[in-house]
């Protein structure tokens, strides 16, 4: 693949993102009381959390440390794919690391914190940017092992 398809995939994979979750996060907004809780089913709630942290609120009141954080995180992000664009699939993770990691961003800056409407037993509230994330780094994972291992044995042939 070339360096500018792999720019496009991960931009479209970007803009998916970024769209679905800023959507979802309104009609949560707009649609569940804060505080309140709507069983989907039962394992699943919708409801209405503002998260002033990072990941299950750690760090909450640091806004601007965690907006320069997260901003240098994906700068090193873009450098990375920049340089290795023609590794297999790595416009996916990317695309979904930065999908989200900009979808919470702006509703730092726009409301102080992040706004989580899905809940599950036993863990915090999330949203669909917290989704991407998590799938952007398990899937970065398995692109750089998978890199690796053909590295490591330059003649195998692909599976």
């Amino acid at each position: 693949m070339t360096a500018g398809a792999a720019w496009t995939r991960a931009s479209l994979v970007l803009a998916v993102v970024l769209v679905l979750d800023q959507v979802t996060k309104a009609l949560a907004r707009n649609g569940i009381d804060r505080g309140s809780e709507d069983p989907v089913f039962p394992f699943l709630k919708l409801v209405h959390v503002r998260n002033e942290g990072v990941a299950f609120g750690i760090a909450a009141g640091g806004r601007t440390l965690v907006i320069v954080l997260i901003s240098v995180a994906l700068l090193a992000l873009v450098l990375y794919f920049a340089r290795h664009a023609a590794t297999p699939l790595i416009w996916l993770p990317t695309g979904l690391l930065i999908g989200g990691a900009i979808g919470n961003i702006i509703d730092r800056i726009r409301d102080g914190a992040v706004t989580d409407f899905l809940k599950i037993p036993a863990w915090p509230a999330f949203n669909l940017a917290d989704i991407a994330i998590v799938f952007g780094v398990i899937a970065l994972v398995f692109v750089l092992e998978t890199k690796e291992k053909g590295e490591e044995n330059p003649d195998a042939s692909p599976a």
